[in-house]
């Protein structure tokens, strides 16, 4: 039997090989618990069985999956991108095309102005969130206790001067 791989290339991503199968693909960005438990199934891989220990053939296999779920009959609540705005498809995008697409979408809303578009430009929560006690990052709260030492100490330098 072949050795162990550690870590395994899908979609030019490194992912751990020595977890199961389902669990090592969820660290692929855009593959969920659901997608990554469909097409392990799909492919009857045994649940157990790691990521590492699958011949080269089978790991071109997942990631021909990945990359196009439309060869195995998934269904589509299952994919992230579900009646695509402009052609209405049921999509699946990971890794670099998600995360453009995801720019695009927040691009579009803040160009029509939108309430999500006009959050987003801000820096604030987006889904509802209260704000009163969280998301308090960008402004400080309180004394500074550096600025007071350094306040005293120009006084101390101007009294000393007269």
């Amino acid at each position: 039997m072949a050795e162990t791989q550690q870590i395994v290339r899908i979609a030019r991503t490194g992912v751990d090989g020595a977890k199961p199968v389902s669990k090592a693909l969820t660290g692929l960005k855009g593959v969920g618990d659901m997608y990554a438990n469909a097409v392990a199934q799909k492919l009857d891989i045994d649940a157990d069985q790691t990521l590492g220990d699958l011949s080269e053939d089978k790991i071109d296999e997942i990631e021909e999956i990945i990359k196009n779920p439309d060869q195995i009959d998934l269904p589509t609540w299952v994919r992230n991108r579900r009646k695509e705005r402009d052609t209405g498809d049921d999509n699946h995008l990971i890794e670099s095309d998600l995360e453009l697409k995801e720019e695009f979408d927040i691009r579009r809303m803040k160009e029509i102005n939108s309430y999500k578009g006009w959050r987003h430009e801000i820096g604030l929560p987006v889904r509802g969130q209260k704000t009163k006690s969280s998301f308090r990052t960008g402004s400080k709260i309180g004394v500074s206790r550096a600025r007071l030492q350094e306040e005293a100490a120009e006084e101390s330098s101007e009294e000393g001067e007269e």
